[in-house]
């Protein structure tokens, strides 16, 4: 998606370039949900809503509280260890973006916010920086032949005007929301996919707040999650039967709650906090 904009109807209007054949269309919808990672923020902008006033994106190369760690994974069929990841910063939205991205969401309206995080998180943008400025030789201790350096992505956290505090950096993610429901963006840098539903039904909830509300929708929609809207702590049963289900779906063997287990290990750190 390259632009957006606005109909006289009130239907949104988005511009999208095929990169495959390098063919641009017009998609016209009621309803837009943007969910495209960095890019979301400057795609957000250009709908022009008030409700993206004040925000603005501070680009990491990594999750900036990681800590370096080995993990196994399997890339193109082949079983291969990681060691990282490493922080770094650039002023790309994107791992394929402009240098320029950064610049091009500043505003009037988040500006001042985006100064003030920087500011007030000064420990962290030279954490940053030092990160950047490493050598091969700072990052491992093993041998130049045998690893190399991959560019892993980009995340953009979030930094918003806070009435209180001023600009405030998150780092999680966000749903903003027109008032009228009608454009929807995924802002921030999630933890992991075990947000992503989470996300889709909070988002489905400002969207659609009349029909969330209704028994067809709910219905509907605990028929794939049982357990929303509940709480699963204290809730042994419901506890057992969700992780019952995951375990089938996903294939990994199921060990069952024990009751009793939670309150035995409170009352056990309680007894030794005394």
């Amino acid at each position: 998606m390259r632009d957006l904009k606005r109909l006289n109807d009130g239907r949104w209007q988005a511009t999208l370039h095929l990169l495959a054949t390098g063919e641009t269309r017009l998609l016209k919808a009621k309803n837009i949900f943007i969910g495209a990672g960095g890019a979301a923020l400057p795609l957000l902008q250009k709908s022009g809503i008030p409700e993206v006033a004040g925000y603005a994106g501070f680009p990491v190369g990594a999750p900036p509280m990681s800590v370096p760690h080995v993990d196994t994974r399997v890339l193109d069929g082949k079983q291969v260890l990681l060691f990282g990841p490493f922080a770094t910063f650039s002023t790309k939205f994107l791992k394929q973006g402009s240098l320029l991205d950064m610049f091009g969401s500043l505003n009037g309206g988040n500006l001042l916010p985006m100064t003030q995080v920087g500011l007030k998180n000064f420990d962290l943008v030279k954490y940053l920086v030092d990160q950047v400025l490493q050598s091969d030789a700072d990052r491992t201790e093993a041998q130049p032949d045998d690893w190399r350096l991959v560019t892993a992505g980009q995340r953009v956290q979030i930094i918003k005007k806070d009435a209180k505090e001023g600009g405030v950096l998150r780092l999680g993610t966000e749903v903003v929301t027109s008032q009228d429901g009608t454009i929807s963006a995924l802002l921030g840098a999630s933890p992991g996919a075990s947000t992503a539903a989470p996300i889709m039904l909070e988002l489905m909830a400002k969207a659609w707040p009349e029909q969330m509300a209704s028994v067809e929708w709910q219905s509907r929609i605990r028929a794939v999650v049982p357990s929303w809207g509940r709480k699963l702590n204290g809730d042994v049963a419901l506890t057992e039967k969700v992780l019952a289900d995951t375990s089938r779906i996903l294939k990994l063997a199921n060990s069952p709650v024990i009751p009793g287990a939670a309150n035995d290990e409170r009352r056990e750190t309680a007894r030794r906090c005394q």
